[in-house]
């Protein structure tokens, strides 16, 4: 099977060190480990190619005008018109895999055209979320390019539940989409697990300071702020448990001013961005690990930390956030506090800092529940099981 795999977003960074970039590097590793031959399209590629994707055909669409927002997306969208023909120029198909993005729709058409199967992948209501964070220029071209890429894919993949709902919204859609989250490299995530499975063992942890840990952008609808705050009333109660935040992002500033004014300063620890293969490393220093999202009206999120957590074997402490509770399983591979209490966050972690069995025990059944149902490979494999019952669809 040849595939065209199109990443068309400016935003996204195909080798970056982004959740978003890890997605589209993880799906094409797993693709070449079925043995398939993937010709990447991307609009930015923001760093270089890592080893196991060093042989594959890359193609990068020129750079988009920065002089203002609507320029900008006209730009993209006049851009359709030489994507597709480059895609024409690059040979026949048999799958074309495109990561929705606002402004592009010659993946969809081309397949469409080309008598091949197109499949979206959809990560999050991107018209309502620009409307909501940033600023959503042509709305009315946006809306109509959503219609025809939802109608025209012949099978779309959502990441969550939440973005599932938000697609059947559209009558194009209705009956073609599947649920498939994200995933994990179990392999990378081997070493840190095997370093927190030995540090579990040991009935005397005195010799060090636990550490309370969160991965991933900080971004408000993390919610680390909400973690920071329960992190603080732990210390006011007496427990000696540092804290590490591995990640950047636009609430740093913010975040170290609420934590100097508690004065914890000292007792955090801020990593700053951190390349894909460097997270292991950082997840073997934590003891517990975290996902404070706060209430949202549509969580459509399917967090990479959460499957990397318990890839490395890590009791997690999770709010009770859209789907999250059918991830998180409460008592088994982990704890569901409460959104938007931190009290009631930080009784969780308590409750885990004065029982270090029941926090390796959790650990454990993570990284059972990670090597059982979340690892990349098996998300390749539904996808492709979705491209060959399309491709079968096609040939009748």
């Amino acid at each position: 099977m040849r595939v065209a795999y199109i990443c068309a977003d400016p935003g996204i960074p195909v080798f970056g060190t982004k959740g978003a970039s890890v997605h589209v590097q993880e799906v094409i590793k797993g693709m070449l480990q079925r043995g398939l031959e993937v010709v990447l399209f991307a609009q930015r590629l923001g760093g270089e190619v890592p080893p196991e994707l060093s042989k594959i055909e890359i193609h990068e669409f020129p750079d988009l005008t920065n002089d203002s927002q609507q320029k900008r997306a006209a730009a993209a969208i006049a851009a359709n018109e030489s994507v597709e023909k480059l895609l024409e120029s690059a040979g026949d198909f048999d799958l074309v895999y495109e990561r929705y993005s606002l402004w592009s729709k010659a993946g969809m058409a081309f397949a469409r055209k080309h008598q091949c199967v197109g499949i979206l992948e959809v990560n999050a209501p991107l018209i309502e979320e620009q409307k909501i964070h940033r600023e959503l220029p042509l709305e009315a071209e946006a809306q109509e390019i959503a219609k025809f890429v939802f109608s025209h894919a012949d099978a779309m993949v959502a990441v969550s539940p939440g973005v599932k709902d938000y697609l059947e919204t559209f009558s194009g859609a209705k009956g073609r989409v599947h649920v498939i989250a994200n995933g994990v490299d179990l392999a990378r995530f081997a070493s840190a697990a095997n370093q927190n499975a030995v540090k579990f063992q040991q009935q005397d942890n005195t010799a060090s300071t636990p550490v309370l840990g969160f991965l991933g952008t900080l971004k408000p609808w993390h919610g680390v702020s909400g973690l920071v705050q329960a992190w603080a009333l732990l210390r006011k109660e007496g427990y000696n448990v540092n804290l590490l935040i591995v990640g950047d992002g636009p609430q740093h500033a913010t975040l170290s001013e609420e934590i100097a004014q508690q004065g914890l300063s000292d007792f955090v620890h801020f990593t700053g961005s951190v390349a894909p293969e460097q997270v292991p490393e950082w997840l073997a220093r934590m003891d517990i690990a975290t996902a404070p999202y706060p209430n949202q009206d549509r969580f459509y999120f399917s967090p990479l930390k959460i499957y990397e957590y318990m890839a490395a074997g890590l009791p997690i402490i999770a709010t009770k956030v859209g789907h999250l509770s059918s991830i998180i399983e409460n008592g088994y591979n982990g704890i569901l506090a409460e959104a938007d209490n931190p009290q009631n966050m930080a009784e969780a972690i308590a409750h885990l800092l004065d029982n270090p069995s029941e926090a390796k025990r959790l650990g454990t059944n993570a990284r059972l529940t990670a090597e059982q149902n979340h690892s990349w490979l098996s998300v390749v494999d539904r996808i492709l099981q979705i491209a060959r019952n399309c491709q079968e669809k096609l040939h009748t």
